[in-house]
């Protein structure tokens, strides 16, 4: 079967292709890739080439197909999986797969698995460790989005804090306490500020809050998740642009009452923040550098003085697992979360190379490409111009208007139904 892809041969060298995928093993499934969101992952590893950890040394002569955040439809199925997927049956998957110690992961180090192309093969090592899922779903971006989420899900699991009774962790954000998210206004960091309003009554942080340095993005976070929203979930939320006050520490120390913060998420790596976050961590306070830096020598300067005395402590989470993965796609379809909030742009796959490339200069939310469609990357805020002259986007102006201005399942419907075939 042909498929066509996104191929990566080196740094910044990402190309559409067509070609064949071989015949299926026995232990392999072959699907078909409907949607797959553009992660920043991919940039890092686009602009690393075979520097990056994930990649294989002969991606000049055996390159890999980009994108692991994707989801579709099981075409063919080996007969050792037989009993257990279908085909017709939509699924998601889980890209972490750390399959016996290696680093190999779909997206980054497969030449017939990927996210980024309309057909591909599925390796035995995915279904083995339980990463391929059943996903009925009305849509296929909310199983796209699964895997961002998830990663979001699992920072906040990872946190933990100590008591001084025994050598026990409480694993997750404290309950009743302060959250401080800081650069939180990308896709990842709008999810982060979601997710706690869906935990349990006796999960939940008292405060959260979240800052960025963009007014609009800070805007568009409040409107999507408004302040009312979080108090009907008895918390209390705050959305903040520190280059307002003149001393930007004092003035989010006074919002956690003088107390600090107990957990601290860090969604962009940048020196200054993460010593701000962890100079505003409370006693027992957990510090979670979530944002993967470019530089191998990143340093910040952290206070261990703090680390002896107060309990401090920090880590760092670079995705979730498969628990996280099903629990994200539960909340979802439960409508505890609307991954939606994330997404600010569409395309198609003959724009997925240069959308990923550029991806730091577009200062976009989430991006998702639809495999089988050509799509030049749009806003999702132009879809009101375009449709003055082009009926398929007004069609999707109105269906996205009808959802509050968010991507949806029929918007998803209309695009697969009338977008123009690649």
């Amino acid at each position: 079967m042909k498929t066509k892809a996104v191929r990566m041969y080196g740094a910044l060298d990402a190309r559409l292709e067509e070609f064949e995928l071989p015949e299926i093993k026995d232990d392999e499934i072959l699907v078909k890739v409907v949607s797959d969101s553009l992660c920043m992952s991919t940039y890092k590893l686009l602009k690393q080439g075979k520097e990056h950890k994930r990649a294989p040394q002969n991606i000049d002569t055996n390159p890999v197909i980009l994108g692991h955040e994707f989801a579709g439809d099981i075409v063919k199925v080996g007969a050792k999986w037989a009993g257990e997927f279908k085909p017709g049956e939509k699924f998601a998957q889980q890209p972490a797969l750390n399959y016996k110690g290696k680093l190999d992961s779909p997206g980054y180090s497969y030449e017939f698995f990927g996210g980024d192309c309309t057909y591909c093969i599925i390796p035995q090592e995915v279904m083995e460790l339980g990463c391929l899922l059943h996903y009925d779903g009305a849509s296929y971006y909310d199983a796209s989005l699964g895997e961002p989420v998830s990663c979001v899900v699992g920072g906040y699991n990872i946190m933990y804090h100590t008591n001084k009774v025994n050598y026990d962790h409480s694993h997750g954000t404290k309950a009743g306490g302060n959250v401080l998210i800081l650069g939180g206004g990308g896709p990842m960091g709008l999810s982060a500020v979601e997710y706690p309003l869906a935990l349990d009554a006796d999960k939940r942080p008292a405060k959260v809050v979240m800052t960025d340095l963009d007014n609009g993005r800070l805007s568009r976070a409040e409107e999507l998740i408004p302040v009312s929203k979080a108090a009907d979930k008895k918390i209390e939320l705050h959305y903040v642009n520190p280059s307002e006050h003149d001393d930007e520490y004092q003035y989010l120390l006074d919002l956690s009452d003088g107390k600090g913060y107990d957990d601290v998420f860090v969604y962009v790596p940048v020196k200054s923040l993460a010593e701000l976050g962890d100079k505003l961590l409370a006693f027992d306070g957990c510090m979670n550098f979530f944002a993967g830096p470019e530089n191998k020598n990143f340093i910040a300067d952290i206070n261990l003085y703090n680390c002896h005395y107060t309990s401090t402590h920090i880590l760092g989470s670079t995705g979730g697992n498969t628990d996280d993965l099903k629990e994200s796609l539960k909340l979802a379809s439960e409508g505890e979360i609307n991954p939606s909030v994330m997404v600010s742009h569409i395309c198609g796959l003959d724009a997925v190379a240069e959308a990923t490339e550029n991806l730091p200069k577009l200062k976009a939310g989430k991006i998702l490409s639809y495999t089988h469609i050509s799509l030049p990357l749009t806003a999702i805020a132009d879809f009101e111009k375009l449709g003055e002259t082009d009926p398929l986007f007004a069609k999707l102006d109105v269906a996205c208007k009808a959802h509050d201005g968010l991507w949806n399942v029929e918007a998803e419907q209309i695009l697969l139904e009338y977008g123009t075939s690649i």
